[in-house]
């Protein structure tokens, strides 16, 4: 028995770009390569959808923010639904603060905008966000208490109200298998703060 064959161009070009764009790098203190999280991601939204410039807008979610590419090049090279997805899950920077002293506001605007986003944003943002909660509750694990230390802010409260928030915001995707276990590792990862 063959395999079904689906259009698969426009998500097999944003890994090839996603691959490129993030060549060299690092994921954060983990000594693989960067693309293994947008990869994650892919897989994770895929257990929602099938929608291929949804799984594309995975792949590519952190190329702006991370890289030297822009939104432009985004809807240039993918169209504007791609980039749209894209552009709801870059992180806004604060002109005259470091990361430090913007992370607060970085994080309460992130959770205000994703709230009021599309369930096909949300749908890309849980797989961004189940993928850096597995990490950190993996860390955790292997770390304990150190883990806070590699953060730009070291305080694990307010790691709680920043993935809380994000949690509440995507409600929405409540008996989705990606939520669900987002939703358990927040509560499993933040229970004694």
């Amino acid at each position: 028995m063959s395999e079904k064959r689906i259009d698969t161009k426009i998500l097999d070009e944003a890994i090839y770009f996603a691959v490129k764009a993030h060549s060299g790098y690092e994921r954060r203190g983990k000594g693989y390569p960067y693309i293994v999280h947008p990869m994650e991601a892919v897989s994770i939204v895929a257990t929602i959808t099938k929608d291929q410039e949804m799984l594309a807008a995975a792949a590519l979610h952190d190329v702006v923010e991370d890289t030297e590419y822009t939104i432009s090049d985004i809807k240039e090279k993918f169209g504007e639904r791609v980039a749209s997805l894209v552009s709801s899950e870059t992180d806004i920077k604060v002109d005259g603060k470091s990361e430090s002293e913007s992370w607060k506001e970085r994080k309460q605007y992130a959770i205000n905008r994703l709230k009021e986003l599309s369930h096909d944003a949300k749908v890309v943002a849980i797989g961004d966000k189940l993928s850096n909660a597995r990490a950190m509750l993996n860390d955790y694990k292997e770390m304990g208490e150190a883990l806070w230390d590699k953060f730009h802010v070291n305080d694990p409260k307010l790691h709680k109200w920043h993935y809380e928030g994000l949690r509440d915001a995507m409600s929405d995707l409540k008996g989705t298998i990606p939520y669900e276990e987002f939703s358990k590792i927040v509560n499993e990862l933040f229970l004694k703060y």
